[in-house]
């Protein structure tokens, strides 16, 4: 799917795009109020020099949008700087009809509340103060405005009533969203950070993992030769000859295990994962995770109709539903309930086991490492099983099952699938 580069969905950017917009909607209003001044004359003002004020703020509205159409960042002192250009126009404006005396005066309050709802507080800071120290000299020097119509008060009044409607139209209508964009923003950002310290922890798991694959492998191969030498020299021991048989099946697992670990990450690393249905890649994992655990009892049904989509799970997708059937297994053994549904959006596979379910007091913790409610238990289970699903643009939850027992939803987005 077609997707933009980061910095053209930065909020300042779209903030900006949402100034140029005001811009030309307040361009409009004022250009409409000098003409219409100019046609009825009812008041005298320097034409010319409104007009070429207006001209530059015309000139602004055209460079700010071919501005946003390059892919440099909108930097936030850029942003400051055209909240700025706004605000010596709007003084340029007032200073040639009637500077504090003019009802439109007041806008000054909408680049400033724009600034203080998008920028940083120093900037906002800034912005105040130049303000300030403009309308401050405009009380010592600017245009008079001459009304020629003898109800000059109800002009004035028609005036303050059209500057607070702009006012406050633009800020409830812009300002709003400008703000909403930056909480988004900022939410994006925290995301991205707890994926940082999730991508740390993982990395710090997985070369504790390959350091211990590989100290493991030499003492496996010694405890299967000294196994083997034991079998031979108490061959005439049945019962002790059963207990050294089933020690070397259980050393002989450790050690495919860790094969299979290396062959996961070469085969990884080739990309060689092979396609097949959501169903066969469910049955397929659902056998291998039987055979370690055949004291398991389940029932597996899929709800869905039609044709089930095709997937190419990679090898951790594949561990971390090992890891929630296991997790299920653990809390209750007997009678799991596995379903599998999809729609347009999402593929769901629910686990339904029959244990005590979650305690309330320690449901936010569950999932973070080396957290876990086993005694024998290294609180990595879950935790890995959510950073893989993550990392496939799905998610794993955990609820406290109506009837008893809990509930593990484990959802993937339609668009992980081929078809």
């Amino acid at each position: 799917m077609f997707s933009l580069p980061v910095q053209w969905l930065s909020a300042n950017r779209q903030n900006l795009g949402r100034l140029v917009l005001i811009r030309v909607l307040v361009l409009a209003a004022q250009a409409g109020s000098v003409g219409i001044a100019r046609l009825s004359g009812i008041v005298q003002l320097p034409w010319t020099a409104l007009a070429i004020t207006l001209g530059v703020s015309a000139v602004l509205c055209l460079f700010a949008a071919l501005r946003l159409t390059r892919p440099w960042p909108v930097t936030e002192q850029e942003y400051a700087a055209h909240l700025g250009c706004d605000l010596a126009i709007h003084s340029a404006l007032l200073y040639f009809a009637g500077g504090p005396t003019n009802p439109f005066a007041s806008y000054y309050l909408v680049p400033l509340t724009i600034a203080a709802a998008t920028l940083p507080w120093l900037y906002t800071l800034v912005l105040a103060a130049l303000t300030l120290v403009v309308f401050s000299l405009m009380l010592l020097s600017y245009e008079p405005l001459h009304l020629l119509v003898a109800n000059d008060g109800a002009v004035l009044s028609y005036g303050m009533w059209l500057s607070f409607a702009l006012s406050a139209a633009v800020i409830t209508l812009f300002v709003a969203r400008m703000a909403t964009a930056l909480r988004e923003q900022e939410n994006l950002q925290a995301q991205r950070r707890e994926q940082a310290m999730r991508d740390q922890q993982l990395l710090a798991v997985a070369t504790q993992a390959a350091g211990a694959a590989h100290e493991l492998g030499t003492p496996l191969s010694t405890m299967s030769v000294l196994l083997k030498e034991l079998q031979q020299e108490h061959a005439n021991q049945p019962t002790l000859s059963e207990d050294l048989k089933l020690l070397q099946a259980q050393v002989g697992q450790c050690k495919q295990t860790l094969q299979q670990l290396v062959r996961a990450a070469e085969a990884d690393r080739r990309q060689t994962v092979q396609e097949q249905t959501a169903v066969e890649w469910l049955e397929a994992t659902m056998d291998r995770w039987h055979l370690m655990r055949p004291e398991a009892s389940y029932s597996f049904e899929v709800v869905s109709l039609g044709t089930p989509p095709r997937l190419t799970p990679p090898v951790e997708l594949t561990q971390a539903l090992l890891n929630l059937l296991n997790n299920a297994a653990d809390a209750c053994p007997e009678n799991l309930a596995i379903r599998l549904h999809w729609d347009a959006r999402e593929l769901c596979l629910s686990i339904r086991d029959h244990g005590a379910g979650v305690p309330l007091a320690i449901a936010e913790q569950l999932g973070k490492p080396f957290f876990t409610t086993k005694g024998k238990g290294f609180g990595l289970g879950l935790f890995l099983s959510q950073a893989s699903v993550t990392r496939a643009g799905g998610t794993v939850k955990l609820y406290n099952h109506e009837e008893g027992g809990t509930l593990t939803e484990l959802r993937l987005p339609r668009h992980y699938a081929l078809a």
